[in-house]
């Protein structure tokens, strides 16, 4: 099993820059596909981005592609998503999830077996 703590969010004005961080403990985190993805108030979780267990591969939901870049360290035991331009629809309670065991990246929420409890992200007009 992991276990997975997000911290980074907090508030911004559109056009700045976030970076919010995943950090993971237990066996599986290096071995195991990670992502992110986020849910605004009365909306469904939608997938922002995903990679792979060693961190060579990643997926990004197409309209974040240039804005949003993930990354993993694998000796810190920690994912990160690195947030550029943001914008107020960029709004959203933001979580990290990882995958149980050996699979390809996915940007489905069933494809995940472990979820933090989230951060708020809040973009100022």
């Amino acid at each position: 099993q992991v276990q997975l703590v997000e911290s980074g969010g907090g508030l911004v004005q559109a056009g700045g820059s976030l970076r919010l961080s995943c950090a993971a403990s237990g066996r599986t985190f290096s071995s195991s596909p990670m992502g992110w993805f986020r849910q605004a108030p009365g909306k469904e979780r939608e997938f922002v981005a995903a990679i792979s267990r060693g961190g060579g591969s990643t997926d990004y939901a197409d309209s974040l592609k240039g804005r949003f870049t993930i990354s993993k360290d694998n000796t810190k035991n920690t994912m990160y998503l690195q947030m550029n331009n943001l914008k107020p629809e960029d709004t959203a309670v933001y979580y990290c999830a990882a995958r149980k065991s050996l699979g390809v990246i996915s940007r489905y929420t069933g494809s995940y077996d472990y979820w933090g409890q989230g951060t708020q992200v809040t973009v100022s007009s």
